[in-house]
């Protein structure tokens, strides 16, 4: 098939790749020509995906009616900021019939909704299927072996159609019912892998990481279930499995971050050093809201609003955590 994947960050250009070496006719579309003509010589998207070649075959373009020409499939890798304003530049270049899947993990910060939902509104297209899991764009890019999960919104066909596309022998793909919830716990895990970042910046150990990890997926749970989500969702792939490697991953921008945060670092100095964008970061207000509008109790997920956007002290946000009143687990 020709895909188009819109968005030419370090996850867009692995996916890219995956599916060029499943035989499709792939273009990705980046929005500075400069860039893209980068890319293009050295066949290495050397801002966000380096170290690895990339085969001469993936067209690079900027124009958006030049990416949309004869496409039988779109991927929308958009970071979650530019998400909108990108999906604008398409509307009207997508049929509704043609198969669509978000592989962005965020949410929309001025309506607090999911992508797949941003880009049904925009694109006018009723059916936009979303694929998530633990899936570092630099090992997938160097075939190392990685599972993820594909929901379809409506039509499950279309989630099949993106199975077969993106299965390989190194790549294994399984579809689901419940997008709210493949897309949520995606989208949450980044908010809490700050937590556990800051507390691998204090030290604290193996302890505080195993005990964050396991109540922020409670967390995860509660918020994506109250918006109409499926429990088990939350403890297949797109839950659990993304929460534990971003949590605990090298790879991971938002434990990094977290990291520094925890060293002492302040968080405008953290992110104005960085290249590619740190999800949690932007979504630890979004998710925040989304808990209080809907009286969902999310504590960790508070302190790392805090964190971001309170100049919080580590420290105090031990204590506040710690001090809670005794429950039930």
């Amino acid at each position: 098939m020709k895909i188009t994947i819109i968005g030419d960050g370090g996850w867009g250009t692995a996916l890219g790749l995956l599916l060029r070496q499943n035989g499709h006719e792939v273009t990705i579309w980046g929005p500075f020509a400069d860039y893209l003509a980068e890319v293009r010589a050295r066949r290495e998207n050397v801002r966000y995906l380096p170290g690895v070649p990339l085969p001469v075959a993936i067209v690079w373009t900027a124009d958006p009616d030049a990416a949309a020409a004869g496409a039988e499939a779109f991927v929308l890798a958009v970071p979650s900021k530019f998400f909108a304003e990108v999906c604008r530049r398409f509307a009207g270049r997508i049929a509704p019939q043609t198969p669509v899947v978000s592989v962005t993990k965020g949410l929309c910060a001025e309506s607090r909704r999911r992508m797949s939902e941003i880009a049904a509104e925009i694109l006018r297209h009723d059916d936009i299927s979303v694929l998530s899991g633990p899936s570092h764009a630099e090992e997938v890019a160097r075939g190392l072996p990685t599972a993820v999960v594909v929901a379809a919104a409506r039509n499950r066909q279309h989630a099949e159609i993106f199975q077969r596309l993106f299965s390989g022998p190194r790549f294994r793909v399984y579809t689901s019912c419940d997008p709210v919830g493949v897309e949520l716990g995606g989208a949450v895990k980044n908010v809490i892998a700050i937590a556990v970042g800051v507390s691998d910046g204090l030290s604290f150990g193996d302890n505080s990481r195993a005990a964050l990890i396991t109540r922020g997926l409670v967390e995860m749970t509660r918020l994506a279930v109250s918006l109409g989500a499926q429990p088990e969702t939350l403890a297949g792939l797109s839950g659990m499995g993304d929460l534990i490697v971003t949590c605990t991953s090298r790879h991971s921008r938002n434990r990094g971050v977290g990291e520094r945060l925890g060293r002492g670092e302040k968080i405008a100095g953290i992110l104005a050093g960085m290249n590619m964008v740190a999800e949690g970061v932007w979504n630890s207000r979004i998710v925040r809201q989304l808990a209080r509008d809907r009286g969902v109790e999310m504590p960790i997920s508070e302190q790392v609003h805090g964190f971001c956007y309170e100049n919080l002290d580590p420290q105090q946000a031990l204590v506040a955590l710690m001090a809670r009143d005794s429950k039930p687990e």
